[in-house]
């Protein structure tokens, strides 16, 4: 993890798509930046299928939020923050009538119930995201 006052920079969540840091720190908060499911170090994306074209031809939607919410929690803990210090979550999905659902099972296990932070959350659809994804996650925590 690379700290310059304020900006977080993780070496285990995916390199960004552009000109910004995976977080800031603010005051007592953490702002991350939005997080796709990429993996650090790879093109490859879990949860889609890209043809010869470079277009989706198949994606498994809770794949994708798996990987995202785990590169969320990777950011958040390069940045020295509990995992339970998590208090807001905007999601942007691409297909909220297909996705909806597999989305929001897989955010369960990793935001409800016991020993999970259980934030606000904001769901919204959106046209589409700068990669080939389906859905991204910008999340603000506290830091103690």
């Amino acid at each position: 993890m690379s700290v310059d006052s304020d900006r977080i920079d993780s070496q285990a969540a995916p390199e960004p798509v552009g000109a910004y840091p995976h977080a800031r720190r603010a005051g007592n908060l953490l702002f991350l930046s939005g997080v796709g499911p990429r993996k650090r170090g790879s093109k490859d994306i879990p949860g889609v299928t890209l043809g010869a074209d470079g277009e989706v031809v198949a994606k498994d939607i809770e794949a994708q939020c798996r990987s995202c919410f785990d590169n969320v929690k990777a950011i958040v803990a390069d940045a020295g923050v509990p995992w339970k210090n998590v208090i807001d979550v905007l999601v942007f999905l691409t297909d909220m009538k297909n996705d909806f659902k597999g989305y929001n099972a897989v955010y369960a296990a990793y935001f409800a119930g016991e020993g999970n932070p259980n934030p606000t959350r904001t769901t919204i659809e959106i046209n589409a995201l700068p990669t080939p994804i389906a859905v991204e996650v910008k999340v603000i925590a506290t830091i103690d």
